[in-house]
């Protein structure tokens, strides 16, 4: 298991090589390469050591999932979906849950976390997915769609209504009941894993909803987001290092009308905005990781700022990359084409721009 945030990087590095862009065209990572990571500790890095993980804190875990979505944002989000898993686990479930199921996550089990339905996105106070209780039992009956990672899943952290409140139920993949349906061909992340899945009167232990179940819904959807957003804010910091890279690489050795690209001014306009657009989004996310690792009250909005910040950004400087490197950004499968698609998808994901900006007005009301 990886000691320093160095040998951590260096392990994606070895993971990903050259392959990302087959990975995007084929829209799979091999299991192989995801469980290995797994095991290694690196999919939810913020594990305590005493459940196998590495037990990084929310900074260092940050700066992995930076690194790995300059490398590959499908692997990130896998990353993203492995450690809200863990998270939702570590804060709802009890002692022994802990034990179990974190132990699963930090051994090779894959996981994923659903939240959206057909009919429920933005407003998940709508969802109507449903635990029943039934003797030493309960049946699970509903549809969650775009589960990231649910592809690749063991385990399958659901948020439902139980009773008058909701609860995290954990499902294991080959259960009576489950179906998952890979979502073809979608616009970014191709290789994320993101499926529909249909539960249809999935019968589980009791023991299987975290913490016994009877939480609010907001504070169930709140706890996962938070850790959500961070890791999506991070990857974001990550795509724009990509671009900034590829960018200048390319300002530096393309030459038009007898000079390169870097000494065009407007060509430089680009490159400047790239650059305060990774800066500003990496000491955001910092700000917001060091609220999470001194517990300060203001984590959970801190997170959101992150996310829209870094989404917003990686949108902006995707799209300035790619009219830099002009045809050359506009190839399929390149790291460009790959960083523009990718990062329009964290606009929508962990709550879209629209919610954090609601979120966001909403806290600045409460300002003096």
């Amino acid at each position: 298991m990886p000691d320093s945030l160095d040998e951590s990087r260096a392990a994606i590095d070895t993971a990903v090589g050259d392959h990302a862009e087959s990975w995007d065209r084929t829209g799979l990572i091999p299991l192989t390469v995801l469980r290995e990571l797994g095991t290694r500790g690196l999919l939810c890095a913020q594990v305590p050591i005493e459940h196998g993980g590495i037990g990084y804190s929310s900074l260092l875990t940050g700066r992995l999932a930076a690194h790995t979505g300059s490398r590959c944002s499908s692997l990130r989000s896998v990353m993203t979906s492995q450690g809200m898993a863990a998270w939702t686990i570590q804060r709802m479930g009890d002692a022994k849950q802990r034990r179990r199921y974190l132990t699963e996550l930090t051994g090779g089990s894959l996981a994923a976390v659903g939240f959206s339905e057909p009919e429920s996105g933005s407003d998940l106070s709508t969802i109507t997915t449903r635990i029943v209780q039934d003797g030493d039992s309960v049946v699970l009956t509903g549809h969650k769609v775009w589960m990231t990672a649910a592809h690749y899943a063991d385990l399958l952290v659901t948020i439902a209504r139980y009773g008058d409140e909701a609860a995290a139920v954990v499902v294991p993949a080959t259960a009576a009941g489950v179906r998952v349906e890979r979502i073809a061909d979608p616009l970014g992340c191709r290789a994320a894993g993101h499926s529909d899945v249909q539960f249809d009167e999935v019968r589980l232990p009791v023991s299987s909803v975290l913490g016994g179940g009877g939480q609010s819904l907001p504070m169930l959807i709140t706890t996962a987001l938070a850790y959500g957003r961070m890791s999506v804010a991070w990857g974001c910091a990550g795509i724009l290092r990509a671009c900034l890279a590829e960018a200048t690489a390319h300002a530096r050795s393309r030459k038009q009308f007898g000079k390169p690209l870097a000494e065009h001014q407007l060509i430089g306009r680009h490159l400047a905005e790239l650059l305060v657009a990774e800066q500003v989004t990496t000491r955001t996310c910092e700000h917001a990781s060091r609220s999470w690792d001194s517990g300060a009250p203001e984590l959970v909005i801190d997170s959101v700022l992150a996310k829209h910040v870094g989404a917003s950004n990686a949108v902006r400087g995707a799209t300035s990359a790619v009219q830099v490197l002009a045809s050359g950004g506009a190839r399929d499968g390149g790291s460009v084409a790959r960083a523009y698609r990718d990062a329009k998808l964290m606009e929508i994901i962990e709550g879209s721009t629209e919610i954090c900006q609601l979120i966001l007005a909403q806290h600045a009301l409460t300002l003096r």
